[in-house]
C-alpha cells in the first residue's frame, strides 16, 4: 500500500502516477490530517513501514515552516499514535532521512583542530565570504554531530529523534538512512524544489543559462535514485541487530556545482554556466558523506556514477517532453 497526497507541486495532474506499479494500492490522503492513520490501520496491518512522507526544500522551509512541521512532525506522530491505538507493531520501520540534519558538519582548522562552525550568517554571505577558516570534513554519524541550518533539516532531525524514542520503547527495529542529494528518472520536472540536478538539466535542455550561486564551488554528494532504492530494500531485508541503525547513504564522492553544471551543459551543447555571486540563507557550503558503514552493514554500495546517472536523467526528461507539453508546463 502507498499513501500519498499527490501534492500538485509534484503531481500537477493529481492523478495516479503512471510509473506506480499496478500491484500497489494507492491511498490518496494527507498524513497530517485528523484520524486518517487510525481509519487506515483498522483494516490494514503493515509488516514494514517505510516513512517517506515529507515536505522538502531548504529555502521553501524558511518561508513555510508551519507546513514543514505539520507534515514532517505531526504526520509522523499521528502514525505512531495510530500504531499504538490499533495495536499494530511492525517488524521494522525505515526512515529515509536527510544529510540536512548535519548542517555544515565538522571542519578542521589550519592547526588541525576539529570545530563546528555552525550556520553562515546573512552578513557573512553578503560580504561574499563563502567559506569558514579551515577544511570541511565528511559528514558521518560517527564523527560529527547534528546541527541543521534549515527548518527542513530541523524537522527531519525531529523525525529521527521521535522515531528513535518510540522504536526503543516498543521494541520495533528502526533503520534511519541519511540520504545525500538524490537525483534520477522519476523526479518531478514541475517542482521547483525537486533538486539542483533536475533544475540545471531543465535550464540547459531549454537553452537557458545555468546560474551558479556563491562562487560555484559549493560541494554536494549526488546519489542516483536506483542506488537509494537498493539501500532501502536492503534495509528492509536486514533487520538491525541492535534495534536501531543510522547510516549515511550517498555516492561517497564530492562534486562542485560548477562541475555538475559543466557536465549537464556539455550533454546539451548549451551555454556555459555563469557565477552570479547570489546566495540563499540556510544553505550549507559543503556536504559529503562516508558510506563505509552502509557498505559493511547492508553489503551495499552505489553502482551508478554521476556521468551515467545524468545521462539517464536527460533521457527521462526528453521522453517526458510530450507529457510536459500536454500539461502546459
Amino acid at each position: 500500500m502507498v499513501v500519498d497526497n499527490l501534492l500538485s507541486q509534484v503531481h500537477p495532474s493529481r492523478k495516479r502516477p503512471k510509473d506506480l506499479d499496478s500491484a500497489a494500492e494507492l491511498v490518496v490522503a494527507d498524513v497530517s490530517e485528523g484520524d486518517f492513520w487510525r481509519d487506515l490501520l483498522k483494516d490494514f496491518r503493515p509488516d514494514i513501514v517505510v516513512h517517506l512522507a515529507a515536505e522538502t526544500g531548504t529555502g521553501q522551509s524558511l518561508k513555510e515552516a508551519s507546513k514543514h512541521a505539520r507534515t514532517n512532525v505531526l504526520g509522523l506522530t499521528g502514525l505512531l499514535d495510530a500504531l499504538v491505538s490499533c495495536e499494530v507493531q511492525p517488524e521494522q520501520i525505515v526512515l529515509p532521512s536527510s544529510r540536512a540534519v548535519y548542517g555544515e558538519g565538522a571542519w578542521k582548522s589550519r592547526e588541525g583542530n576539529i570545530f563546528y562552525p555552525g550556520q553562515r550568517t546573512n552578513a557573512q554571505l553578503s560580504r561574499g565570504q563563502w567559506d569558514f577558516e579551515g577544511t570541511p570534513l565528511r559528514s558521518s554519524f560517527g564523527e560529527t554531530r547534528e546541527n541543521p541550518t534549515s527548518v527542513y533539516g530541523a524537522t527531519k532531525l525531529a523525525q529521527e529523534n521521535i522515531l528513535r524514542s518510540w522504536a526503543y520503547s516498543f521494541g520495533v527495529p528502526l533503520s534511519i538512512l541519511r540520504l545525500q542529494n538524490v537525483y534520477g528518472p522519476g523526479q518531478s520536472p514541475f517542482n521547483p524544489y525537486t533538486g539542483i540536478v533536475i533544475l540545471f538539466s531543465r535550464l540547459a535542455k531549454n537553452g537557458e543559462t545555468i546560474e551558479l550561486y556563491e562562487d560555484g564551488l559549493v560541494t554536494r554528494d549526488f546519489v542516483f535514485i536506483d542506488d537509494v532504492i537498493e539501500a532501502v530494500v536492503k534495509s528492509i531485508a536486514e533487520i538491525p541487530e541492535k534495534g536501531c541503525r543510522q547510516l549515511d547513504i550517498g555516492s561517497g564522492i564530492t562534486t562542485t556545482l560548477v562541475q555538475l553544471a559543466n557536465m549537464i551543459t556539455e550533454f546539451h551543447s548549451a551555454r556555459a554556466p555563469i557565477v552570479s555571486g547570489k546566495f540563499r540563507n540556510g544553505d550549507v557550503r559543503h556536504a559529503s558523506c562516508d558510506i563505509l558503514t552502509a557498505e559493511r552493514e547492508l553489503e551495499w554500495r552505489p553502482k551508478v556514477d554521476l556521468k551515467d546517472g545524468l545521462l539517464q536523467l536527460q533521457k527521462y526528461l526528453s521522453e517526458n517532453e510530450a507529457y510536459s507539453r500536454a500539461l502546459g508546463r
